[in-house]
């Protein structure tokens, strides 16, 4: 008895200490209970209406969405209105101010066009015996009258009649019908096509001409042009005459002179030929023909420098006149031209400087020598 009570209480104390041991021994574990999703599920379950959720209006969604749609494009209509008003108005501004500069250039173009044909004319009027220049200017003058005379008379008063024969014969045949219309139409599209022949001739032959004329006063600008920066490269390379006749007793003196002068030839003769060389550079790369850069110059030329929006105005020009043209390509061309009027002032104060000091060395050298 004593043994099976022994057994019994050793059982009854160590179960529960196992059970502890292995309650403690298990991993630490939680439970999170979601009190909305509870709240919401139950009202559902319960077939209960909660206040805090109404049931949405998709019909008054729509009408307000058209309605915003209605005022944004309404908004969107007045903004492009006043954009084209504002373009409209920035036009009429620009041709505006073209319209006054135009008239300016008109009135000095028309005041230099009368004072040289003054001048000719007055030139021309002078008893210069023996004067063949004059004489072929006489000439010349007069023949360009005859050829415009007989211009007039074989193309533009053929033209004018014809037009005027056209309008004649559109309001008779509107006013009045016959049957004979048909055949009077074929006759004046003969007749057209015709004088278009004719004209299309005539045309062909003035361009080339025109073509050949324009080449012939190229050839002849480039000509004077090398000619004149030759003559201008001569000063720099010749000894001047004083120089090579100047009396001096000492011979060391003489050719030190001359030294001083080769030294100066040679440095300004390489800066010379550094500017043409860069003048050569940007020819070169001008993107634009000879006849565009004549346009170009012309239209700048009608600017004045002093003229408010100057810039502005002439670059619009030039767009308008050169539609193929993007505004980088021309404002690229205007670099070009701003380096190349650079290069020629350069030049042509560096060969003011060699006349200078020239002079100057010429002076102390004549000073030295007495």
């Amino acid at each position: 008895e004593t043994t099976c009570l022994s057994n019994n209480m050793e059982n009854r104390y160590s179960k529960p200490d196992t059970e502890k041991m292995n309650q403690r021994d298990r991993p630490f574990m939680t439970i999170q209970r979601n009190d909305s999703s509870d709240n919401l599920v139950l009202p559902m379950k319960n077939e209960m209406r909660n206040t805090k959720y109404k049931p949405v209006d998709y019909q008054q969604l729509r009408v307000l969405t058209e309605a915003k749609k209605l005022a944004s494009a309404a908004a969107e209509l007045k903004i492009r209105k006043a954009m084209l008003t504002s373009k409209i108005s920035k036009e009429q501004t620009l041709i505006k101010q073209h319209k006054q500069v135009w008239w300016q250039e008109y009135q000095r173009l028309n005041e230099v066009r009368c004072k040289m044909e003054s001048e000719i004319k007055s030139l021309l009027n002078e008893e210069n015996i023996g004067n063949e220049c004059l004489c072929d200017l006489t000439n010349f003058e007069q023949e360009l009258s005859e050829q415009w005379c007989t211009y007039l008379k074989n193309v533009i008063n053929p033209i004018q009649q014809l037009r005027a024969d056209l309008k004649y014969r559109q309001h008779h045949t509107l006013q009045h019908s016959h049957p004979h219309i048909e055949c009077n139409s074929v006759k004046v599209l003969e007749e057209v096509d015709f004088v278009k022949k004719q004209l299309k001739t005539i045309f062909e032959r003035l361009s080339l001409e025109q073509q050949r004329i324009e080449n012939d006063l190229s050839d002849w600008s480039i000509k004077i042009l090398d000619h004149s920066l030759e003559e201008k490269t001569n000063l720099l390379s010749e000894l001047p005459i004083e120089l090579e006749s100047l009396e001096c007793p000492y011979p060391d003196l003489k050719s030190s002179i001359h030294s001083e002068f080769c030294k100066f030839t040679q440095k300004y003769q390489k800066k010379l030929q550094d500017f043409d060389l860069q003048l050569e550079d940007i020819y070169r790369n001008c993107q634009l023909s000879e006849e565009d850069h004549w346009i170009y110059q012309a239209i700048l030329d009608q600017y004045p420098g002093d003229l408010f929006g100057r810039r502005t105005l002439y670059l619009d020009m030039l767009q308008r006149y050169f539609p193929h043209k993007s505004r980088h390509d021309l404002i690229e061309h205007e670099k070009h031209c701003d380096q190349f009027r650079f290069a020629m002032e350069q030049r042509k104060i560096l060969i003011s400087n060699w006349n200078k000091n020239k002079k100057d060395l010429y002076t102390e050298g004549c000073a030295d020598t007495y």
